[in-house]
């Protein structure tokens, strides 16, 4: 018969795992007899079970805080959670790209360009980025149709302040100067009169404001001005009279003035040219030159033809301000594209060399990537004749086409316009979606908004009028002038019209009206060419 220490044996020799190891330990504590080491394995073998499953205690498991990116993942039982919030990982780990967040090079910055519309866009530019670049950037991210004439402007509310910037100016450079507790900010819009005085010279320098400062009998046209400035850097003068506002004073004075190319001057003795009549008044160098908006409430001025001049590195302030006012918008912008030019001299021929030249650039991409694709999938057809015919000759193609889309649109036009006999002739709304249509704004409105983009012969705009029920006025620039035609609609044959000269010419609708004014004048002063156009962004 096997003793007890045999039985115990044999039972240590079935436990495995920990329950061995506590035993030992166990019994290593002990000191007992016999009986008293009996026990104690009783009671430790008591929960052994033949048919129980182990038992298995959940231990801590130590993770490495470096793990290497390239090392093998380890096996783990647990399944791969995926990650609920990809929004906020960094864009190259995560799919989602935010446009708010910073790209990975640190030598960008984030300015803010508002619509003229006061809705805002971030944008994420490198410290070298010019106004041109800003754009361009903008011109792609709104999906403007138009990619020319766009600029860049500075506006201070507060002040009535605003210049167009040049399209070699840093971005950067010229928010640096700002204020940080004022309210200026830069807004993207159209600008037709930037370079337009290298197009037009006589319309932007009348021949009585310009003299030669070494020659007084010799004469110079605006041609020749723009020459010499060009080719040997030599700038004649602009002189005239102006309205001074005289510092911490509400009264205006009359002053003389002449613009050299070494600065600004003003006469002490009527418009005499004495070296001791003659005081510096600025030095073109450290100073930019900015139209005022609503002069006559801010500073009392006596004509709405205000503009200023501010040392060009310090932040605005009311006592730097040197505000001048001109007769009319001929000499005022006659002042202001002077000041420009003679301050940035050829740079600003090299501006408008380049946007002639990206301009060329575009027509002739889109001329080629239009007659490839009508190439290699569309044929002008010609089904006049009894039987087809294919067009070959491309400027007969694009004639048809053309003419193709106006039958298309006049058809649609005369379905609005036939007589109903419960109700009047329908009003065709084809305008509505032209970029030219402005709705219910007002006349100072519509002036306001011209003067901004540039008052360039040919810019127009229609919107509804004020005054007249289902009227509409052609609001448009001639000479530096805004000019408005009231457009009438009228009833002919139960078909509704449109006319500007008491029912001469009629139109069925205003998207005709306008397509008739860009090829004839009519009784217009010169042919439609430029919409005044407001973008969104």
């Amino acid at each position: 018969m096997p003793s007890d220490d045999t039985k115990l044996t044999d039972h240590m020799m079935e436990v495995d795992g920990p329950w061995s190891e506590e035993f030992d330990s166990e019994m290593g504590e002990k000191s007992g007899g016999a009986d008293t080491m009996l026990g104690s394995s009783t009671l430790t073998l008591a929960p052994l079970v033949v048919d129980s499953p182990p038992i298995r205690r959940s231990q801590p498991i130590a993770i490495s805080i470096n793990r290497s990116k390239s090392g093998e993942p380890s096996s783990s039982s647990a399944p791969s959670i995926p990650n609920p919030f990809p929004e906020l990982c960094s864009p190259s780990k995560s799919p989602v790209l935010i446009n708010s967040l910073p790209p990975q090079s640190s030598d960008k910055h984030l300015i803010k360009v508002y619509g003229e519309d006061s809705h805002g866009r971030s944008l994420w530019v490198s410290l070298e980025a010019t106004a041109r670049e800003v754009c361009q950037m903008l011109v792609q991210t709104a999906h403007c149709t138009d990619q020319e004439n766009w600029a860049l402007l500075e506006l201070h509310p507060t002040l009535g302040l605003e210049r167009c910037l040049e399209d070699h100016e840093v971005v950067l450079e010229v928010q640096a100067t700002w204020s940080l507790k004022g309210d200026t900010r830069l807004i993207f819009c159209k600008n037709y009169a930037k370079y337009e005085f290298f197009r037009k010279p006589m319309l932007f320098f009348p021949e009585c404001m310009i003299s030669d400062s070494a020659d007084i009998s010799k004469g110079m046209t605006s041609s020749d001005l723009i020459q010499n400035l060009l080719k040997s850097g030599t700038c004649p003068e602009i002189q005239g009279f102006l309205h001074l506002k005289e510092p911490s004073r509400k009264a205006w004075k009359k002053v003389y003035f002449f613009l050299r190319r070494s600065g600004l001057y003003c006469s002490t003795k009527g418009s005499s040219k004495e070296p001791r009549h003659l005081q510096c008044v600025a030095d073109l160098q450290d100073l930019n030159v900015y139209t005022v908006v609503n002069s006559r409430k801010l500073y009392g001025a006596p004509s709405d033809f205000t503009f200023c001049i501010k040392p060009s590195r310090n932040p605005v302030r009311t006592q730097d301000l040197k505000i001048l006012c001109a007769e009319n918008e001929q000499i005022r912008t006659c002042w202001t594209s002077a000041f420009r030019l003679f301050k940035h001299g050829k740079q600003l021929h090299c501006n408008y060399q380049l946007s002639k030249t990206a301009l060329q650039n575009r027509e002739e991409t889109r001329f080629t990537a239009c007659k490839s694709k009508s190439e290699a999938s569309l044929v002008a057809m010609d089904f006049s004749g009894k039987s087809g015919r294919v067009i070959q000759n491309p400027a007969e193609a694009e004639s048809a086409e053309m003419e193709e889309g106006r039958t298309w649109r006049r058809r649609e036009a005369m379905r609005f316009s036939l007589p109903n006999l419960n109700s009047g002739a329908k009003t065709s709304s084809i305008h509505k979606c032209q970029l030219w249509f402005h709705g219910h704004i007002s006349r100072k409105e519509t002036q306001r908004l011209m003067e901004k983009q540039g008052l360039v012969d040919g810019m127009f705009l229609i919107r509804e009028s004020q005054q007249h029920e289902n009227c509409f006025v052609l609001s448009m620039c001639h000479k530096l002038k805004t000019r408005h035609y009231l457009v009438i609609p009228c009833e002919e044959d139960g078909r509704k019209y449109y006319t500007m000269d008491d029912g001469v010419t009629l139109f069925v609708d205003l998207l005709q009206l306008v397509e008739f004014h860009q090829i004839n004048k009519g009784i217009l002063p010169v042919c439609l060419k430029h919409p005044c156009v407001c973008v969104a962004l």
